[in-house]
């Protein structure tokens, strides 16, 4: 038997098989083409690479011309992007695999750049800490502060949720196998969630109730394209870029959990505090609440956050978590199952090609086979 067995018990995730617990976690890689934002062959080597995981998330993918706040970060809203986007789902189906697409608005992490010169949206007015990649765009680049994002408008949400529902039907065309709704990390569902920065006062702000109307509503935008055992949903109770928070985290994400639960849909991915969104610190409060959030969603829940194979064992093991999503180990080892399954040994994967550029630290990262 292979060592950590429970990671390779086949799981059902609401309407995809998964054949193993060991998920690839989204992850931002900056390569897509600039002009398109569309994918390309090489982004085809990179997913079906990493086909061996139970279940891929797609690196973070807007649902929008407005939704985008990172250089050379890919769409999915446009026909060149959706045949792009093919290529990789094809790709990852011939080896064998399943992939959704996460779906992605940033908010106010964004910079006027990307939007013809106005300015980003967000749930209320907001200056965001720290600063943009806008790569080559900007003579003062490749990052610059954000500016101040101006409040959304009572009557555009409708037109944001159809952004929501029009690219959810792209990823269906483009042959995904579900979407993965982004509530998470700072970005513009999590700004209408975090009470530092919504201040509305209509429907969309104050109580929790109205705070999580959004991420609600945009699930149930995504789901019509699917059904909702193919639409998933990442939230992350602390940590992201900007600096939001949220007075009160455990009851407005166990509230978020339970909202979303009875509607059938395939799972809720939750991030623990971590090195890469935040200071790491808080995991054993973390893990309190992830516990009150999984009995509060009853569905499959994913566990993500710089887990070890061991530790993800455990978690599995014991309930905590039904899979967990696995990040820059995936980087790093394309085959990262099979190394699981004999304990290594491990890549180590180079921080300096993780944003930008092309094959080197992509896809020439060795397997097993040919280490």
């Amino acid at each position: 038997m292979p060592a950590h067995d429970p990671l390779f018990e086949p799981l059902a995730i609401g309407d995809i098989n998964a054949a193993n617990r060991i998920l690839m976690a989204p992850l931002t890689r900056s390569r897509s083409t600039p002009d398109e934002l569309a994918q390309t062959d090489l982004h085809a080597t990179y997913y079906s690479q990493r086909a061996g995981a139970g279940l891929i998330v797609s690196e973070a993918t807007q649902i929008s011309t407005e939704g985008q706040g990172y250089a050379w970060t890919p769409g999915i809203y446009s026909e060149a992007q959706v045949e792009s986007w093919k290529k990789v789902t094809d790709a990852v189906h011939a080896k064998g695999g399943k992939i959704v697409c996460q779906l992605w608005h940033v908010g106010a992490i964004s910079h006027n750049v990307f939007h013809d010169g106005a300015a980003p949206v967000s749930a209320s007015e907001w200056t965001p800490k720290g600063e943009a990649f806008v790569g080559d765009l900007l003579p003062d680049g490749p990052t610059v502060p954000h500016p101040q994002a101006r409040a959304l408008e009572t009557d555009e949400i409708p037109r944001l949720l159809n952004d929501y529902r029009h690219a959810s039907e792209c990823a269906r065309r483009a042959g995904f196998d579900g979407v993965e709704v982004h509530g998470a990390n700072g970005y513009l569902i999590d700004q209408f969630l975090r009470s530092s920065v919504n201040k509305r006062t209509d429907a969309y702000g104050g109580s929790v109730e109205n705070r999580i109307r959004l991420l609600v509503e945009a699930v149930d935008a995504a789901a019509e394209a699917w059904g909702p055992g193919q639409v998933g949903v990442r939230l992350s109770p602390q940590g992201g870029p900007g600096g939001s928070h949220d007075d009160d985290p455990e009851t407005l994400y166990t509230a978020a959990a339970k909202a979303l639960s009875g509607k059938g849909l395939a799972y809720l991915h939750v991030i623990r505090p971590n090195n890469h969104t935040g200071d790491g610190k808080g995991k054993d409060q973390a893990a309190d609440l992830m516990t009150k959030m999984k009995a509060a969603f009853g569905g499959v829940f994913i566990a993500n956050g710089e887990f070890t194979a061991a530790e993800a064992e455990e978690w599995v093991k014991n309930g905590k978590a039904d899979a967990i999503t696995f990040g820059r180990d995936f980087i790093a080892n394309p085959d990262l199952p099979a190394r699981i399954a004999q304990d290594g040994p491990y890549n180590e994967p180079d921080s300096d090609t993780f944003y930008g550029g092309g094959a080197k630290g992509y896809t020439d990262y060795p397997t097993l086979d040919q280490s």
